[in-house]
């Protein structure tokens, strides 16, 4: 039974929370001489209704998605992290991370922030988090974010 990880995924999208899992996720990718994969899903649940008017909404979203993974590469290699790749899907996050992307990439390991839903909202929806727990067939850390950086 091995003791290192090889294949690490992290889930970013721009918020604080993905940005301290990144920050984890670096120092441990770095210490088992893994992969870091760095992903950004486009849910396109959000947009699907609005972007039959407006095409571009797409276009967009998969830039801004590439610039935040390659500021999030460049930082990664900085800090001495030799592999990390960056992939964008589309879909839902909650289905996508723990199940199709962790499968294909053969993570042992999935990094992602706690998210920041209310009560009602995690009754009603979960949090992506708590999905991926749920339904990863690999080691899930979910990392919080110190309350003196919380907005």
């Amino acid at each position: 039974m091995a003791l290192t990880y090889k294949d690490i995924i992290v889930a970013v999208d721009g918020s604080d929370e993905a940005k301290w899992a990144f920050k984890k996720a670096i120092a441990i990718a770095d210490r088992n001489d893994a992969t870091l994969h760095l992903i950004n899903i486009i849910d396109t649940r959000s947009y699907a209704a609005v972007e039959a008017y407006d095409r571009s909404i797409a276009e967009r979203a998969q830039k801004y998605a590439e610039e935040l993974l390659n500021d999030y590469r460049n930082e990664a290699v900085k800090a001495g992290v030799a592999n990390v790749e960056i992939h964008v899907e589309y879909g839902s996050p909650k289905t996508l991370i723990p199940r199709d992307i962790a499968k294909k990439l053969q993570a042992d390991l999935i990094i992602c922030g706690a998210t920041g839903l209310n009560r009602v909202e995690r009754f009603l929806i979960g949090s992506v988090s708590e999905n991926i727990v749920r339904s990863a067939k690999c080691d899930v850390l979910v990392v919080r974010t110190p309350e003196h950086l919380q907005g």
